[in-house]
């Protein structure tokens, strides 16, 4: 089931990137919008599990609220991060970098949390990202005019597999609910405050770009994150980062069903090739 759950979450936050690019509003704004209309779904959940609000209230006192804390702040860094780096390099080498969080995800589950890591996994962990550079496409080119955009989309994949640990660790406390409420406030608080210091736009201007963000909201935030954090209790971290993958495979499936726009040969072969990944790591998993 929690398989399943990590699975339908993928697909739903594989949406984000085509509604991103729909969107009116800034790429940070459109973070903070994103987490701000699923507040009222993550906190009404809470409250409806909770004896009191003010038991709920009450929580950061609590034993391991701060992973609650560092989830929040390492989402909100994921996304101003991987945002802006698509301004200071090319979106080829942001997403490429970008999906190398696998790699820090394990690298952190085995230095900090002493979780084992067979030579089975690391090898479908290495399929599943060749897979992806190949899906991403040609073009990949460091050089001294990107750097600050590549390092921006490596600290992208530094702070999402810091957030995947983060979650892991909160459900060692806290349900689902409670992770995503509280750490959603966090978020929306930080990427608050970088939208209006960026000076980018911030406001949606028609009833079209308020649904672009309502529906983000629902689909990749209520829906797959909640999925994905679920399936966190029950799965290792580092096979739940390897199996995210799917996220690009389904990005480009939806942006050829959606925007049109075409497939080649080697995007469906490193599709093929991320899935041949994923099915490895499970098998080198303890799932």
């Amino acid at each position: 089931m929690a398989f399943g759950a990590l699975l339908l979450g993928a697909t739903a936050i594989s949406a984000a990137p085509i509604l991103v690019r729909l969107s009116e509003v800034g790429p940070v704004s459109t973070a903070f919008w994103r987490m701000s209309f699923a507040l009222p779904f993550f906190w009404s959940w809470m409250l409806s599990k909770s004896p009191t609000p003010r038991t709920t209230l009450e929580l950061p006192r609590q034993a391991g609220f701060g992973w609650v804390l560092l989830t929040g702040l390492f989402f909100a860094a994921d996304l101003t991060a991987w945002h802006w780096s698509l301004h200071f390099t090319t979106v080829v080498n942001s997403l490429i970098l970008a999906n190398c969080a696998p790699i820090f995800v394990t690298l952190g589950a085995w230095l900090f949390f002493r979780q084992p890591v067979t030579p089975t996994f690391l090898l479908g962990l290495t399929i599943a990202i060749v897979g992806a550079i190949l899906l991403v496409g040609a073009g990949f080119d460091l050089n001294q005019q990107n750097w600050f955009g590549d390092l921006l989309a490596v600290l992208t994949a530094i702070f999402y597999a810091s957030y995947i640990l983060s979650i892991k660790q909160a459900r060692h406390y806290f349900p689902t609910a409670t992770v995503l409420g509280w750490s959603g406030l966090v978020a929306s608080g930080c990427l608050l405050g970088i939208a209006f210091l960026s000076g980018e736009i911030f406001w949606a201007t028609t009833l079209l770009g308020w649904l672009v963000l309502i529906s983000l909201a629902l689909i990749a935030q209520v829906g797959g994150q909640s999925l994905i954090t679920y399936a966190l209790a029950h799965l290792p971290a580092p096979f739940s980062s390897v199996t995210l993958l799917l996220q690009p495979v389904l990005a480009t499936i939806f942006a050829w069903l959606i925007l049109s726009e075409s497939i080649g040969l080697g995007q469906a072969v490193g599709g093929v090739i991320v899935l041949s990944g994923i099915f490895l790591a499970r098998q080198g998993s303890d799932v």
